[in-house]
C-alpha cells in the first residue's frame, strides 16, 4: 500500500482540492482509494460535529468507513503518532492507496510511512520557507504543489519554482493555476448568508456563482453594463425594475433584491422563462456585499458541483508519471 501525505505549511493552499484531483485520478485507474485525516481541535467541523472535509471525501471518494473514523480528533499534540497510525492503521485496510492529510509534522508522516506532497501558494517566486519544510521530510518528500497563481503568471513561477527546487533536489508535482470557480458559492449558499428567500427556481440553488455585480447606476447603460460578466449573481434594490428587467437580458445566474417591494409580474415572468432565481432579503446592499465577501473569504472546495473543474485543473498540470515513479505505484 502506498500512503500519500498532503500538507502546507499554513492553511486555505487547498489540500483538500489536491486530495480530491489525485483521489479521482486513482479511482479511475482502478486503485482501491482511501482518505485519512489528521486534525488537532474541531476546525472546520458542520453542525453535526463532523469534519466537513473528511464528509466531503467520504463522498467523492465512495467510502464506507464513518466520517468519526476517517477523521479522529486529538484534543493535543501530545504523542499524536502513535494515536494516529493505530486509527489510520484501521480505515487503511484493503485499500491500494491511502491519502493522508494533515499539517506539516514530520514525526507523522515518518510513523504513516508516507510519501510526502506539500502544498503552497505563490504569487511571485516561491519562498525558501517551502524548501526547509521539504528538507524536514528528509527522503520521505515527493515533490511540491504550486497552487492558485495568477493565470499569467504560471509559465513565470513554474520556470522559477523548477530551476530553484531542482537545486535543492526537490521536485515540483504541478504549478496550478489560479482557478474563482473552484472556491466559490453555490446560489443556495448566497441566499443563506445574506438571510435571503427564494421567489422561484430554488431548485437552482446548487448552481455555482461564477461573478458577483451590482446594479448599474442608470437606466441606458443597463444593458452594456451586464454584459461584461457572464453566469453572475446581480445584486439590486427591489425597487428598480429597470436594472432589473435589464439584468434578465444577459447571462444571469441570479438576481438578488434588497428590500421589500415585491417584483413586478413582468419580471417573474422572464426570470422563470430564463429560469433565473430571485432571491430577496431584507439586508441592505452594503451588508449583502459583506456578507457575501465574508463567505468567499473562508469557503473551501466542498462541493461536487466543483469537480469537473477541478478534474480538468489536476489532469492537465499535475506531473502523475513522476508521482507513480516517486510513489512506487503500478500503472
Amino acid at each position: 500500500m502506498v500512503t500519500l501525505y498532503i500538507t502546507s505549511l499554513v492553511r486555505g493552499t487547498g489540500k483538500t482540492a489536491l486530495s480530491t484531483g489525485i483521489g479521482r485520478h486513482l479511482l479511475r485507474e482502478g486503485k482501491k482509494v482511501g482518505f485519512f485525516k489528521v486534525i488537532l481541535g474541531n476546525q472546520n467541523q458542520t453542525a453535526n460535529g463532523t469534519d466537513s472535509d473528511a464528509a466531503f471525501m467520504q463522498r467523492i471518494l465512495l467510502l464506507e468507513e464513518p466520517v468519526e473514523q476517517i477523521c479522529p480528533v486529538f484534543s493535543d499534540s501530545n504523542g499524536p503518532p502513535d494515536r494516529t497510525k493505530k486509527a489510520f492503521d484501521e480505515v487503511s485496510k484493503g485499500k491500494d492507496v491511502m491519502i493522508v492529510e494533515g499539517e506539516a509534522n514530520p514525526d507523522i508522516a515518518k510513523a504513516l510511512g508516507a510519501r510526502v506532497i506539500i502544498v503552497d501558494t505563490a504569487s511571485e517566486s516561491p519562498g525558501d520557507a517551502l524548501i526547509t519544510a521539504g528538507k524536514s521530510f528528509g527522503d520521505s518528500l515527493l515533490g511540491v504543489v504550486l497552487n492558485k497563481v495568477p493565470e499569467g503568471k504560471v509559465e513565470m513561477v513554474s520556470r522559477q519554482a523548477r530551476a530553484k527546487f531542482s537545486s535543492e533536489e526537490m521536485n515540483v508535482l504541478a504549478v496550478l493555476p489560479e482557478n474563482h470557480a473552484l472556491f466559490t458559492l453555490t446560489i443556495g449558499e448566497v441566499a443563506k448568508h445574506i438571510q435571503g428567500e427564494f421567489l422561484n427556481n430554488a431548485d437552482k440553488s446548487e448552481e455555482l456563482m461564477e461573478n458577483l455585480m451590482l446594479g448599474a447606476l442608470t437606466v441606458d447603460t443597463g444593458p452594456l453594463y451586464y454584459e461584461r460578466k457572464s453566469n453572475k449573481v446581480a445584486i439590486l434594490r427591489s425597487e428598480r425594475s429597470d436594472m432589473q428587467l435589464a439584468a434578465l437580458q444577459t447571462p444571469t445566474r441570479c438576481l438578488v433584491l434588497s428590500g421589500n417591494r415585491t417584483p413586478l409580474p413582468q419580471i417573474m415572468s422572464q426570470a422563470e422563462d430564463k429560469e433565473v432565481p430571485i432571491i430577496q432579503t431584507e439586508e441592505d446592499i452594503a451588508t449583502i456585499i459583506s456578507n457575501i465577501e465574508n463567505a468567499l473569504a473562508n469557503n473551501r472546495f466542498n462541493q461536487e458541483n466543483k469537480l469537473p473543474i477541478l478534474t480538468g485543473l489536476i489532469e492537465q498540470h499535475f506531473d502523475f508519471p513522476a508521482l507513480y515513479r516517486g510513489a512506487g505505484l503500478t500503472t
